[in-house]
Order: C-alpha cells, then sequence, then structure tokens
C-alpha cells in the first residue's frame, strides 16, 4: 500500500523529496521511502511503536504525536505526505468534551497538515471507513481546510483487496491538479498478479531486491539534509558511496 501511496503523490522522478509519514509505526513504511531514495519524518502516537523503529535504525526522523492535537512543523516544510491504515482512527471521540469531537479533531488535523506541506504537494491516505457518511465527513474538513482532492477507489469490485485512498491537493501552480483513477479489477486472481507484479518491479535479474542507496541517491540526500539546516552532515569525497570489504 506505500507503493501505491507514493505512485498517488505523484512525485517527480530522480528528484530527492521531504515527506511525511503519518502513523509511522515500527518504520515499515517509512524504509520503503529510503529505498525509493526520498527522506522522511515520522509521526505516531504510540511510544512502543516508535522505539521498535529506532530499533530497527532507521534513518527517519521520529516523533511523538496525538495527530489529533494537529503538527508544529514550520510551513511548507514537507514535499508531500503519506499514511496508511490511520485516517480513520481520528473518528473515534477520546472523551465527551467538545475538543475531542472527531470534527475538531479532524479540523486540527488538516487545518496544520495543510500549513506544513509546500505548494503544491500532495497528501496521500489510505484509510478503512465504514460507511459513506464517514468519507463525506473526512472530506468535507480536509475541503474546508484548503484542500483539494478526493477519495479514490482500488478494486472497487473485490471484497479482499478493496482499498480506499484520501487524494488531497495543495495549490496546484496555477492550474487544477488532475485527479488519479482508481485501479480496476474484476477478481481475486487478478489482484494478487498485479501485487506480484509490483513486486517484482522492486527486484534485479537475481531475485533480490534492488539497492537504492547508490552514490547519487547518497549525494541527493545529503544535499537536502544540507537545504533543510541539518547539522553534521558529512562533506563529500571520492569515498562516498563506496561499499565497504566486510571485516571477518
Amino acid at each position: 500500500m506505500t507503493y501505491r501511496a507514493l505512485e498517488l503523490l505523484n512525485l517527480p522522478p530522480d528528484e530527492p523529496a521531504f515527506l511525511l509519514d503519518i502513523g509511522c509505526g515500527s518504520g515499515l513504511s517509512g524504509e520503503i521511502l529510503e529505498e525509493e531514495g526520498y527522506i522522511w519524518a515520522g509521526v505516531d502516537i504510540a511510544p512502543s511503536m516508535l522505539e521498535v523503529a529506532l530499533e530497527r535504525d532507521i534513518d527517519g526522523d521520529l516523533f511523538l504525536q496525538d495527530i489529533g492535537q494537529g503538527f508544529g512543523f514550520r510551513p511548507g516544510s514537507f514535499d508531500g505526505a503519506i499514511s496508511i491504515s490511520v485516517l480513520q482512527w481520528l473518528l473515534n471521540a477520546e472523551t465527551s468534551h467538545p475538543t475531542s469531537s472527531p470534527p475538531h479533531r479532524l479540523t486540527r488535523f488538516f487545518t496544520t497538515l495543510h500549513s506544513a506541506l509546500r505548494n503544491p504537494s500532495r497528501a496521500v491516505f489510505q484509510f478503512y471507513p465504514t460507511s459513506d457518511d464517514q468519507i463525506q465527513l473526512i472530506t468535507s474538513i480536509a475541503q474546508k481546510a484548503g484542500f483539494g482532492g478526493g477519495v479514490v477507489v482500488d478494486y472497487p469490485n473485490s471484497k479482499k483487496a478493496r482499498k480506499v485512498f484520501l487524494c488531497l491537493f495543495v495549490g496546484g501552480g496555477g492550474t487544477q491538479q488532475q485527479m488519479p483513477k482508481g485501479v480496476e479489477g474484476e477478481d481475486d486472481d487478478q489482484v494478487r498478479f498485479e501485487r506480484r507484479r509490483e513486486k517484482e518491479k522492486k527486484r534485479d535479474v537475481s531475485g533480490k531486491r534492488k539497492n537504492m542507496k547508490d552514490k547519487d541517491w547518497i549525494l541527493k540526500k545529503k544535499e537536502l539534509y544540507r537545504q533543510r539546516g541539518k547539522e553534521g552532515v558529512p562533506r563529500d569525497s571520492k569515498f562516498t558511496g563506496r561499499k565497504r570489504k566486510p571485516i571477518f
């Protein structure tokens, strides 16, 4: 689903980008972002999941955050955002207080996210709505926060593989961004074939997963770190990206 979310983000090819992973958990989606050559930061409400992510030694910056309280990032910090299986949790009211109501939490979430994204950009959410009313509530609040876009449904005729994505646009550079289309599928056999094909695209001729961290990828990542003002970025040298021999 992370690969599909990146496809819907429609980022420029071969260009570095700084992405926000909303509900990053243990960093599974973050690993895919790294493989695809992106720098990322993740937020999650569960300290235990963030501890697992730290133990796995991922590259992304991690933040403990209740997304229903909104974000505190600087305006225009991110080139895009993804979220896998998280958005529906904002529909749960934690207490009877008005500020804990789903509309209030969704408003804070979308308003602050819109500010944190650059113009133009996209945010893609894979989520599990239980009714059309929930979809309507989420999309209407997102639009009030300034987003364009709407819902994309993959495999609408499959009970098992049906996936709902909320694809939101920020700005558009004076032009209307085109709404992506969902993937059509009539049966689960076709769905399984598409999934297998996507996995094969990520592997080389030997059957191993492609290594995306070559010298060009490292140089782009370091340059983006410098642009973001990160301290302690190593200098470029002839040894950058060179594979080291194993030590026995």
